[in-house]
């Protein structure tokens, strides 16, 4: 809680821009997206703040969005300490469901032997907790990335690798393997010619993503590091043969690593990546971005570049049902943190810091606005802007001094000229210090 916390080195941006990258508070890289239950998940690692020459990576986060633009943050559902035998690196992994469970495979050091290993994590809700499902590594050759593909006919199969690639048909329990680890041959037929390392003679380098589409098996993947851009080969069925088809993604955007992970969510498709474009971003400091995209008529993937723009609104967000202070589409000066009821507020608040929701269907109008809301010093003001962080003022809610940054209040406040589709800013002001600490928010709808 924020009263205990040791103070963040806080990713802030200073100005309002465009909704990529998609998280701004904290690093993120590795993205998994997974749609589940009419949403994306989105299962990130996380590069720990002011790390500028190694991967420092310690716990692996979850977000989710019904609309791909406000991102909802789940937390850290699991980490380096819910594997009893791994030691460090929390690197690329993807979460899949199956049978109503969710199984996390992550690549991390075993202690033991200080190699590469992958485990497997498993929850009954896509957001956690989860627990190791093993109690020791599922695998373990001292490669990363693993990634996991379910096929029509149930057989699902673990891919990873770096340097090299590898499969292996898994069990139905999600959790147990049959047979041996095969070896993907890394031909240039397969995965493209390589000129510049005779050790390396394909393009393939790490961070696989398979998936099917139309009959016709995708593996789109990290390639020729560094720095690295996304490249794919097809297949007519899960083990290969592969055909090397060309770039999805360019080499851009200040990291000299990439990661893709691709879903199709409401009738559209959609590539995820990271990149270094936070303040203080880079090589070791990625931030996850995505990008809408058509399959071109053969069913090639056309050539995706970064943008700040990001991907359009799917629908629009009903401001009359409660929402989560952490669904954010773009934050300034904000944190985040684990309440006291194990969900997650918006926190370490200062004076001109908001919070962007976008695409906000007020229809015929609002006639109030309340807030769940804590605060140990003096609070302050929550701002209901439309627009940006100075547009049109609708209305001003008083936060004042509950007794603790985990005592909660409920605050009301009147709200006049919220009408249409817009975007909302909650701006927050106060004196110096921490002012207040938000849960959930819900407008009122005008008679």
């Amino acid at each position: 809680m924020l009263a205990f916390a040791v103070l963040p080195a806080a990713v802030h941006p200073t100005a309002a821009r465009a909704d990529n990258p998609i998280v701004q508070n904290v690093y993120t890289a590795d993205p998994a997206p997974l749609v589940y239950n009419g949403r994306v998940y989105l299962y990130t690692g996380h590069d720990e703040d002011g790390s500028n020459s190694s991967f420092v990576m310690k716990d692996w986060r979850v977000w989710s969005s019904a609309d791909m633009v406000n991102w909802t943050d789940h937390g850290s559902p699991l980490s380096l300490a819910t594997f009893s035998w791994a030691s460090t690196d929390a690197w690329a992994g993807q979460a899949v469901e199956r049978g109503g469970k969710f199984y996390w495979y992550v690549p991390v050091t075993a202690r033991a032997t200080g190699r590469m290993a992958i485990g497997v994590a498993v929850s009954d809700s896509p957001t956690g907790p989860f627990r190791d499902a093993l109690g020791h590594p599922l695998i373990e050759n001292s490669e990363i990335d693993p990634t996991v593909f379910i096929d029509d006919d149930g057989q699902a199969y673990l891919y990873w690798g770096n340097p090299n690639l590898w499969y292996v048909k898994l069990n139905a329990d999600m959790t147990s393997y049959a047979g041996s680890p095969v070896q993907i041959p890394l031909t240039t037929e397969g995965f493209g010619t390589r000129t510049d390392n005779p050790d390396r003679p394909t393009l393939y380098e790490e961070a696989p993503w398979v998936y099917k589409r139309n009959g016709l098996y995708y593996m789109v993947y990290a390639a020729r590091c560094c720095a690295e851009f996304i490249a794919y080969s097809t297949a007519p069925s899960p083990t290969g043969p592969w055909t090397y088809r060309g770039t999805v993604m360019p080499a851009q955007g200040n990291s000299f690593t990439n990661h893709p992970g691709i879903v199709d969510f409401q009738g559209n498709s959609y590539f995820f990546y990271h990149n270094g474009a936070l303040p203080g971003g880079g090589g070791f400091t990625r931030s996850v971005a995505v990008e809408k995209f058509s399959y071109n008529a053969d069913g090639t993937i056309p050539t995706i570049n970064m943008t700040t723009t990001g991907a359009p609104q799917v629908g629009a967000l009903d401001p009359y049902v409660r929402q989560e202070a952490e669904t954010i589409a773009w934050g300034s000066g904000i944190e985040t943190e684990w309440t006291s009821d194990g969900g997650m507020d918006v926190g370490w608040i200062d004076d001109g810091d908001y919070i962007k929701v976008k695409g906000v269907a007020f229809g015929a109008g609002a006639s109030s606005y309340t807030a769940r809301v804590a605060s140990a010093t003096s609070g302050g003001t929550v701002e209901l802007r439309l627009g940006s962080p100075s547009g049109t003022v609708v209305g001003r809610c008083t936060v004042p001094n509950t007794g603790g940054w985990q005592t909660w209040t409920t605050v009301t406040c009147p709200v006049s000229g919220a009408t249409g589709t817009q975007d909302l800013y909650l701006r927050f002001t106060g004196g110096s210090g921490y002012l207040f600490n938000m849960n959930w928010w819900q407008f009122t709808r005008a008679a």
